[in-house]
């Protein structure tokens, strides 16, 4: 899984031009986007079969500060699946120097378009399997 990559805009950083504690929860979705989609099955494919993933808890816990225009790298991994609910951690590091800058994690669980939970297993067999094969040992 390559790592997804993002430049520190202007907007995402206050007067000291240090970046906005709420914009790593936003650097998070980017990154589990990316992976999604480096998975082959991205979020408007799920949607398509009927399949919502909504978010049900994220932490964020800050190392050191990131600066204006910075560039980061941010690894996302499934660390936890159950075919119901899942788990995804982050690490957020500068694409220079590979200094952690920011951990986290979210997650999530698998939802009908009713919003009723499924269980991927019986219902999206092939889902179940990709992200089961994606669960970090």
């Amino acid at each position: 899984m390559k790592p997804y990559e993002h430049k520190v805009q202007y907007y995402e950083t206050d007067a000291m031009g240090i970046v906005h504690h709420s914009n790593y929860i936003r650097w998070f979705e980017e990154a589990r986007c990316d992976m999604l989609e480096q998975m082959g099955f991205g979020y408007r494919k799920m949607e398509e079969e009927g399949v919502i993933i909504p978010v049900l808890s994220v932490a964020c816990n800050y190392k050191s500060m990131v600066r204006f225009e910075e560039t980061v790298v941010i690894l996302s991994t499934v660390t936890e699946f159950n075919g119901i609910k899942f788990k995804v951690t982050y690490e957020i590091r500068d694409s220079e120097t590979n200094e952690l800058r920011t951990t986290g994690e979210s997650t999530h669980c698998f939802l009908s378009r009713a919003h009723q939970p499924l269980r991927l297993k019986k219902e999206y067999p092939h889902i179940y399997s990709l992200f089961a094969s994606m669960q970090a040992i």
